[in-house]
């Protein structure tokens, strides 16, 4: 959480001096970050999908390890109860 806070900071210190020392007029530069500000917000938001997705499979791939362990002791339960009978 840290590094979201700070990278939050960068970011807003960043384009704080940006405006300040831009060489472009306020109009051009505002457009050019709203610009910015948008393309990374796709950016952003396509690489969240894709986390989401990531993480959707990865938990349905460790329920479906779960079962299948689950299985695998239940069958040999069976199996040491057939044994001693």
């Amino acid at each position: 959480m840290n590094r979201v806070f700070g990278f939050m900071v960068g970011l807003g210190a960043g384009a704080g001096l940006g405006m300040l020392l831009a060489p472009r007029s306020g109009a051009r530069t505002r457009t050019l970050l709203r610009r910015n500000a948008n393309h990374t917000a796709a950016v952003l938001r396509k690489r969240g999908t894709g986390l989401r997705h990531a993480a959707t499979e990865a938990i349905q791939d460790g329920a479906r390890k779960i079962v299948k362990g689950t299985e695998a002791v239940q069958a040999a339960v069976v199996a040491g109860k057939q044994a001693f009978r």
